[in-house]
């Protein structure tokens, strides 16, 4: 009777072959996760008297406003000069995160390359 499942005398060679790129494209994806996490991304608005840095993961680390731009009689306009580098900030951290997996899936960091997942 014949044996079922597996295959006599382990994988076939283009099963390894795929397995063992799937292993590289993991550690691959891992470091560039670290690499993601790890960068900060810095954008000022209104000509620099405000600056917002953002972790690849969104995180807001540093706000910096210069007291030049704070006007009491004026608070709207802060805040949009806040929420346009915290926006701004955010865009540029998602650009390099998109940019980062797609070196590694063939340009398309919402999936794997074309393998159709």
């Amino acid at each position: 009777m014949a044996k079922r499942g597996g295959f006599p005398g382990g994988m076939p060679g283009n099963m390894g072959s795929l397995m063992k790129q799937a292993q590289k494209m993991q550690r691959q994806m891992e470091e560039a996760q670290k690499e993601i996490e790890e960068k900060e991304t810095t954008a000022a608005a209104g000509g620099g008297v405000v600056e917002v840095t953002v972790t690849g993961t969104s995180e807001i680390t540093k706000i910096k406003i210069d007291p030049d731009a704070v006007d009491p009689d004026d608070v709207e306009t802060l805040e949009d000069l806040v929420m346009a580098a915290v926006n701004e900030a955010l865009r540029q951290a998602k650009e390099y995160s998109d940019a980062t997996i797609g070196r590694i899936t063939g340009g398309n960091a919402g999936g794997l390359g074309g393998l159709g997942f």
